[in-house]
C-alpha cells in the first residue's frame, strides 16, 4: 500500500471514529461483526497473534472486508489512543468510500 492510500484510509477511519461511525478495539469490532453492523475493518499487522486470532477468522467467516498494512500506533493515532489492533467501520457510506479508495483508478 502506498503512502497516499495509507493516509487516505487512515483519514477516513479517523472521520468515522469522530462521527461515531466506527468502533475501536477487538471486543467492539467482534460485537459489531456478530450483530451484522460491521462493514469494513482496518487491522494492524503488528499486533499480538492472540489479538489477530480473535478477530481475523471471524471477519473472514462473515465475509467482511479487512484491510491490512497499518501499524497499531497508526490506527491508535486516528482513534485517539496510543495503539489499537483494529478499527471497524459500521457506516455504509463510509465503508463505500473506503472500498472506492482501494479500487485501482479506472475501475
Amino acid at each position: 500500500m502506498d503512502a497516499a492510500l495509507r493516509r487516505r484510509l487512515l483519514g477516513l477511519a479517523g472521520l468515522g471514529v469522530r462521527a461515531r461511525n466506527a468502533v475501536v478495539g477487538v471486543d467492539q469490532v467482534r460485537a459489531a461483526a456478530q450483530s451484522g453492523a460491521l462493514r469494513v475493518a482496518l487491522v494492524a499487522g503488528d499486533v499480538s497473534r492472540h489479538s489477530r486470532d480473535k478477530i481475523v477468522p471471524m471477519l473472514t467467516a462473515k465475509g467482511i472486508l479487512t484491510v491490512d498494512g497499518f501499524t497499531a500506533s497508526e490506527l491508535g493515532g486516528v482513534a485517539g489512543r496510543e495503539a489499537t489492533a483494529v478499527i471497524g467501520i459500521v457506516d455504509a457510506q463510509l465503508a463505500k468510500g473506503i472500498r472506492g479508495a482501494l479500487r485501482p483508478a479506472g475501475e
